[in-house]
């Protein structure tokens, strides 16, 4: 069981909340679907203001050629660290390294590969 402390005023406020980890799928379309859209194509509501198209998650083809190890990379380091776009975050500080492998499978999951 996780706690939350808030602290207000005076007053000290302790809330027990529940520790249960996001599914990769609700981490996808928390993290994931402004860029690359609600079905993993790349057309997310994003894409009009971006110089660089985000990856289509759905093009095995192209998944195929994308190592486990580069896709959690490129997901706890950001586009910067494969070489490939700034406009792709780092969400180490948001995600657990178990969370970024479950989003790698879910990347399997969405390319079919």
């Amino acid at each position: 069981m996780k706690y939350l402390i808030l602290i207000c005023s005076s007053f000290l406020l302790f809330f027990a909340v529940d520790a249960r980890a996001e599914t990769a799928k609700d981490n996808y379309q928390t993290y994931c679907v402004q860029c690359h859209g609600l079905e993993g194509n790349g057309k997310g509501i994003n894409v009009a203001d971006m110089s660089t198209q985000p990856r289509d998650h759905t093009d095995a083809k192209e998944m195929s050629a994308r190592t486990d190890q580069e896709l959690f990379k490129v997901i706890r380091d950001g586009g910067q660290s494969i070489n490939k776009s700034v406009l792709m975050p780092p969400w180490s500080s948001i995600l657990t390294d178990e969370e970024i492998d479950n989003l790698v499978k879910h990347l399997h999951q969405l390319c079919q590969c």
